[in-house]
């Protein structure tokens, strides 16, 4: 039995990781805040499409870098269980920062950092569809929900059901919800395609 306080402990701590938003950091360097333009998000694609790529590169590499400092913690107090507590909050904390207003990214770069960390095989697989996705309709949203679906359906085949598969679908959940919007837009033929070059 998985003993109740490490689990707080880890949820607890990966949670306040998440909440440090690189997007704002980066965007407030800039004297603007972020998330008053474009789509309002924290995330690197909007920091991408505001303020351009290097900017953009430093929020993903940031993102990146908390979900792999969480999942590091976790596995510290309680092994890879802990490893999973601590992301799954690391991106709940990255998507909703009680430091800020709640108004956080989608988690996709968190996401993707820790599912590397702990799936490398399957994330490997997908990030290769994932960018072949975006290269080719240069939808990132598109992109980013291919990647977590298929390192989902992946791991049914490759991991056990508890607490692999529940872990890779909680992040899924998470990121298609995040995402509804976008997924509705691309239903619609009204998403944003995504460019280098940063907004007016």
């Amino acid at each position: 039995m998985i003993a109740f306080l490490p689990l707080l402990i880890c949820a607890v701590l990966g949670y306040l990781i998440g909440c440090f938003s690189t997007g704002l950091a980066v965007s407030k360097s800039t004297g603007v805040d972020v998330r008053s333009l474009g789509s309002k998000s924290t995330g690197a694609t909007n920091v991408s499409r505001v303020f351009g790529f290097k900017l953009g590169l430093v929020t993903f590499l940031g993102d990146c870098a908390k979900g792999i400092i969480a999942a590091e913690i976790g596995t510290l107090i309680m092994g890879r269980n802990g490893a999973m507590v601590a992301s799954v909050f690391a991106v709940i904390g990255h998507n909703w920062p009680v430091f800020h207003d709640f108004k956080g990214g989608k988690g996709i770069a968190t996401s993707c950092a820790v599912l590397l960390w702990l799936f490398p095989m399957e994330t490997l697989i997908a990030l290769a569809a994932g960018f072949a996705v975006i290269a080719f309709t240069k939808y990132v949203s598109l992109g980013s929900l291919t990647v977590l679906l298929i390192v989902l359906i992946t791991s049914v085949f490759t991991r056990p059901f508890w607490p692999d598969v529940v872990f890779s679908l909680m992040l899924a959940a998470i990121g298609t919800m995040r995402h509804s919007a976008n997924i509705e837009r691309l239903l619609r033929g009204k998403e944003s395609k995504f460019s280098f070059r940063k907004k007016g």
